[in-house]
Protein backbone atom coordinates (compact mmCIF):
# COMPACT_ATOMS: atom_id res chain seq x y z
CA UNK A 1 0.00 0.00 0.00
CA UNK A 2 0.70 3.41 -0.54
CA UNK A 3 1.59 6.44 1.76
CA UNK A 4 -1.34 9.02 -0.10
CA UNK A 5 -0.11 11.33 2.34
CA UNK A 6 2.73 11.88 1.53
CA UNK A 7 4.01 15.35 0.42
CA UNK A 8 5.19 16.27 -3.14
CA UNK A 9 6.67 18.95 -5.06
CA UNK A 10 8.08 19.61 -8.09
CA UNK A 11 11.29 18.15 -10.33
CA UNK A 12 11.14 20.59 -13.17
CA UNK A 13 7.79 20.31 -14.65
CA UNK A 14 7.24 17.05 -12.90
CA UNK A 15 5.72 16.14 -9.55
CA UNK A 16 7.43 13.91 -7.39
CA UNK A 17 7.42 12.52 -3.96
CA UNK A 18 9.48 14.83 -1.80
CA UNK A 19 11.83 12.51 -0.66
CA UNK A 20 13.06 11.83 -3.98
CA UNK A 21 13.71 15.15 -5.18
CA UNK A 22 17.17 15.62 -3.02
CA UNK A 23 18.60 12.41 -5.13
CA UNK A 24 17.49 13.76 -8.01
CA UNK A 25 18.73 17.11 -8.14
CA UNK A 26 22.14 15.39 -7.18
CA UNK A 27 21.96 13.05 -10.18
CA UNK A 28 22.02 16.44 -12.73
CA UNK A 29 24.85 17.89 -11.01
CA UNK A 30 26.69 14.46 -10.49
CA UNK A 31 26.19 14.79 -14.35
CA UNK A 32 27.12 17.89 -15.18
CA UNK A 33 29.97 19.16 -13.46
CA UNK A 34 32.55 18.50 -15.53
CA UNK A 35 31.25 20.62 -17.71
CA UNK A 36 29.35 23.15 -15.68
CA UNK A 37 31.83 25.74 -16.21
CA UNK A 38 31.82 25.98 -19.58
CA UNK A 39 28.05 25.36 -19.95
CA UNK A 40 27.51 28.33 -17.95
CA UNK A 41 29.45 30.63 -20.61
CA UNK A 42 28.03 29.58 -23.24
CA UNK A 43 24.14 29.52 -21.98
CA UNK A 44 24.47 33.16 -20.63
CA UNK A 45 27.32 34.12 -23.33
CA UNK A 46 29.14 34.75 -19.79
CA UNK A 47 26.49 37.13 -18.47
CA UNK A 48 26.51 35.05 -15.27
CA UNK A 49 30.01 36.65 -14.38
CA UNK A 50 28.44 39.92 -14.57
CA UNK A 51 26.33 38.81 -12.16
CA UNK A 52 28.27 38.05 -9.68
CA UNK A 53 29.97 40.60 -10.13
CA UNK A 54 27.41 42.58 -9.49
CA UNK A 55 26.59 40.56 -6.11
CA UNK A 56 29.77 41.40 -4.41
CA UNK A 57 29.60 44.85 -5.51
CA UNK A 58 26.57 45.18 -3.27
CA UNK A 59 27.41 42.18 -0.87
CA UNK A 60 30.83 45.03 0.08
CA UNK A 61 33.00 41.62 1.12
CA UNK A 62 34.88 43.60 4.72
CA UNK A 63 38.46 42.00 6.05
CA UNK A 64 37.99 39.18 7.77
CA UNK A 65 34.81 38.07 7.68
CA UNK A 66 33.66 34.76 6.79
CA UNK A 67 31.93 33.47 4.24
CA UNK A 68 29.13 30.67 3.70
CA UNK A 69 28.89 29.89 0.10
CA UNK A 70 25.72 27.35 -0.04
CA UNK A 71 25.58 25.70 -3.62
CA UNK A 72 29.07 26.71 -4.13
CA UNK A 73 29.90 24.08 -6.58
CA UNK A 74 33.46 25.48 -8.44
CA UNK A 75 34.05 28.17 -6.48
CA UNK A 76 33.25 31.21 -8.19
CA UNK A 77 31.39 33.38 -5.58
CA UNK A 78 33.60 32.47 -2.92
CA UNK A 79 37.13 32.97 -5.36
CA UNK A 80 35.32 36.54 -5.89
CA UNK A 81 34.61 37.17 -2.21
CA UNK A 82 38.34 36.43 -1.06
CA UNK A 83 39.36 38.54 -3.65
CA UNK A 84 37.94 41.55 -2.07
CA UNK A 85 38.30 40.95 1.64
CA UNK A 86 41.97 40.41 2.57
CA UNK A 87 42.22 38.06 5.73
CA UNK A 88 38.30 36.83 4.79
CA UNK A 89 37.66 33.10 4.53
CA UNK A 90 34.82 30.96 3.01
CA UNK A 91 32.97 27.46 3.33
CA UNK A 92 32.32 26.15 0.23
CA UNK A 93 29.37 24.06 0.63
CA UNK A 94 27.49 22.07 -1.93
CA UNK A 95 25.43 18.44 -1.52
CA UNK A 96 27.39 17.42 -4.67
CA UNK A 97 30.70 16.01 -4.18
CA UNK A 98 31.52 15.93 -8.11
CA UNK A 99 30.96 20.06 -8.05
CA UNK A 100 33.30 20.31 -5.21
CA UNK A 101 35.80 18.03 -6.65
CA UNK A 102 35.89 19.88 -9.71
CA UNK A 103 36.55 23.35 -8.03
CA UNK A 104 39.25 22.05 -6.17
CA UNK A 105 41.05 21.49 -9.42
CA UNK A 106 41.14 25.18 -10.51
CA UNK A 107 43.85 27.65 -9.85
CA UNK A 108 42.30 29.56 -7.27
CA UNK A 109 41.54 27.23 -4.97
CA UNK A 110 45.07 26.00 -5.05
CA UNK A 111 46.18 30.03 -4.40
CA UNK A 112 43.39 30.77 -2.13
CA UNK A 113 43.75 26.98 -0.09
CA UNK A 114 44.63 28.78 3.26
CA UNK A 115 41.51 30.45 3.49
CA UNK A 116 39.44 27.65 1.85
CA UNK A 117 37.12 25.34 3.18
CA UNK A 118 35.02 22.72 1.46
CA UNK A 119 32.22 20.73 2.63
CA UNK A 120 30.16 17.90 1.17
CA UNK A 121 26.39 18.99 2.97
CA UNK A 122 22.25 19.31 2.54
CA UNK A 123 21.37 22.84 2.79
CA UNK A 124 18.02 21.92 4.60
CA UNK A 125 20.27 20.35 7.49
CA UNK A 126 23.51 22.04 7.66
CA UNK A 127 26.27 20.99 10.08
CA UNK A 128 27.20 24.31 11.18
CA UNK A 129 26.54 25.77 14.92
CA UNK A 130 24.16 28.76 15.11
CA UNK A 131 25.70 32.26 14.52
CA UNK A 132 29.17 31.06 12.90
CA UNK A 133 29.02 33.19 9.98
CA UNK A 134 29.25 36.94 8.48
CA UNK A 135 27.44 36.14 5.57
CA UNK A 136 25.58 33.35 3.28
CA UNK A 137 25.17 33.52 -0.31
CA UNK A 138 23.50 31.05 -2.68
CA UNK A 139 23.67 31.26 -6.27
CA UNK A 140 21.72 29.69 -8.87
CA UNK A 141 21.02 26.56 -6.51
CA UNK A 142 18.02 27.15 -4.23
CA UNK A 143 15.46 27.01 -6.63
CA UNK A 144 16.69 22.91 -6.79
CA UNK A 145 15.97 22.40 -3.14
CA UNK A 146 12.79 20.60 -1.72
CA UNK A 147 12.17 23.10 0.72
CA UNK A 148 13.23 26.88 0.36
CA UNK A 149 11.88 27.73 3.93
CA UNK A 150 14.01 24.95 5.18
CA UNK A 151 16.86 26.45 3.44
CA UNK A 152 16.39 29.99 4.30
CA UNK A 153 16.03 28.64 8.12
CA UNK A 154 18.66 27.31 8.21
CA UNK A 155 20.21 30.53 6.74
CA UNK A 156 19.32 32.01 9.57
CA UNK A 157 20.23 29.94 12.10
CA UNK A 158 24.53 30.14 10.71
CA UNK A 159 24.70 33.70 10.24
CA UNK A 160 25.59 35.58 13.11
CA UNK A 161 23.47 38.43 14.62
CA UNK A 162 23.85 41.60 12.12
CA UNK A 163 25.07 39.07 8.98
CA UNK A 164 23.86 39.12 5.61
CA UNK A 165 22.03 36.76 3.19
CA UNK A 166 22.16 37.32 -0.47
CA UNK A 167 20.80 35.19 -2.99
CA UNK A 168 21.31 35.10 -7.02
CA UNK A 169 18.65 33.15 -8.72
CA UNK A 170 16.90 33.37 -11.98
CA UNK A 171 13.48 34.89 -11.93
CA UNK A 172 11.08 36.69 -13.74
CA UNK A 173 11.04 39.49 -16.55
CA UNK A 174 8.09 42.04 -15.86
CA UNK A 175 7.34 42.57 -19.77
CA UNK A 176 5.68 39.46 -20.94
CA UNK A 177 6.86 39.92 -24.68
CA UNK A 178 10.09 39.99 -23.36
CA UNK A 179 9.35 36.43 -21.26
CA UNK A 180 8.39 34.97 -24.34
CA UNK A 181 11.04 35.77 -26.42
CA UNK A 182 13.47 34.44 -23.62
CA UNK A 183 11.21 31.29 -23.15
CA UNK A 184 11.80 30.76 -26.54
CA UNK A 185 15.53 30.47 -25.91
CA UNK A 186 16.04 28.79 -23.12
CA UNK A 187 13.28 25.82 -24.13
CA UNK A 188 14.58 25.66 -27.96
CA UNK A 189 18.75 26.71 -27.49
CA UNK A 190 19.92 25.17 -23.74
CA UNK A 191 19.29 21.60 -23.72
CA UNK A 192 20.26 20.90 -27.21
CA UNK A 193 23.26 22.90 -26.08
CA UNK A 194 23.44 20.37 -23.65
CA UNK A 195 23.33 17.58 -25.48
CA UNK A 196 25.84 18.33 -27.59
CA UNK A 197 28.67 19.99 -24.59
CA UNK A 198 27.84 18.09 -22.03
CA UNK A 199 26.14 14.91 -23.22
CA UNK A 200 23.23 15.50 -21.47
CA UNK A 201 19.77 17.12 -22.69
CA UNK A 202 17.49 15.74 -19.83
CA UNK A 203 19.68 17.65 -16.95
CA UNK A 204 19.39 20.65 -19.31
CA UNK A 205 15.42 20.30 -19.47
CA UNK A 206 15.13 20.07 -16.01
CA UNK A 207 17.71 23.22 -15.25
CA UNK A 208 15.16 25.06 -17.65
CA UNK A 209 12.07 24.16 -15.84
CA UNK A 210 13.20 24.40 -12.37
CA UNK A 211 13.54 28.38 -13.66
CA UNK A 212 9.54 28.40 -14.32
CA UNK A 213 8.92 26.98 -11.08
CA UNK A 214 11.15 29.29 -8.91
CA UNK A 215 8.62 32.09 -7.12
CA UNK A 216 8.78 35.39 -8.14
CA UNK A 217 10.55 38.02 -7.12
CA UNK A 218 7.91 39.65 -5.00
CA UNK A 219 7.22 35.87 -3.73
CA UNK A 220 10.53 35.32 -2.84
CA UNK A 221 10.74 38.58 -0.93
CA UNK A 222 8.00 37.35 1.50
CA UNK A 223 9.67 34.11 1.99
CA UNK A 224 12.70 35.63 3.01
CA UNK A 225 10.84 38.35 5.98
CA UNK A 226 9.10 34.92 6.58
CA UNK A 227 12.51 33.13 7.81
CA UNK A 228 12.98 35.94 10.08
CA UNK A 229 15.20 38.50 8.05
CA UNK A 230 14.85 42.10 7.99
CA UNK A 231 16.21 45.28 5.48
CA UNK A 232 14.73 42.82 2.48
CA UNK A 233 15.20 44.04 -1.04
CA UNK A 234 15.78 42.79 -4.74
CA UNK A 235 17.52 44.13 -7.75
CA UNK A 236 16.86 42.58 -11.21
CA UNK A 237 19.50 41.74 -13.64
CA UNK A 238 19.41 41.81 -16.80
CA UNK A 239 16.15 42.83 -16.93
CA UNK A 240 14.62 40.14 -14.39
CA UNK A 241 16.34 37.32 -16.29
CA UNK A 242 18.03 36.92 -12.90
CA UNK A 243 17.45 38.84 -9.57
CA UNK A 244 19.70 39.34 -6.62
CA UNK A 245 17.72 38.99 -2.89
CA UNK A 246 19.30 40.45 -0.07
CA UNK A 247 18.47 40.57 3.59
CA UNK A 248 19.69 41.09 7.23
CA UNK A 249 19.60 38.82 10.40
CA UNK A 250 18.55 41.81 12.71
Amino acid sequence: MTDSTQNTTHFGFQTVNEGEKAGMVHGVFTRVASKYDIMNDLMSLGIHRLWKDAMMDWLAPRPGQHLLDMAGGTGDVAFRFLGRAPGATATVCDMTESMLTEGQKRAEAENLASRLEWVEADAMALPFADNSYDVFTMSFGIRNVTRISDVLAEAFRVLRPGGRLMVLEFSQLPNPALQWLYDRYSFNVIPPLGALVAKDRDSYQYLVESIRKFPDQEAFARMIRAAGFGQVKYRNLSMGIAALHSGWKI
